[in-house]
């Protein structure tokens, strides 16, 4: 697996999940589930790979090279 997301990405990715993963001591049980999806930027921060950019990327590329 490669990297394919950036140092500051990586460092915005992590604090953007740290901040959502806090709401969730503050909500109430239907809206603090939600503060869950911050699971998601964080694994991405930390390993360097979001697999939504590598979909895209392999999506342009192939267009890109069809014509």
């Amino acid at each position: 697996m490669t990297r394919n997301v950036r140092w500051a990405g990586r460092v915005a990715r992590i604090l953007v999940a740290v901040l959502v993963l806090g709401l969730y001591g503050a909500l109430l049980p239907p809206w603090k589930y939600l503060t869950l999806i911050g699971l998601i930027p964080l694994a991405s921060g930390l390993t360097g790979f979001d697999p939504f950019i590598a979909w895209l990327g392999a999506r342009r590329r192939g267009r890109a090279d069809a014509r």
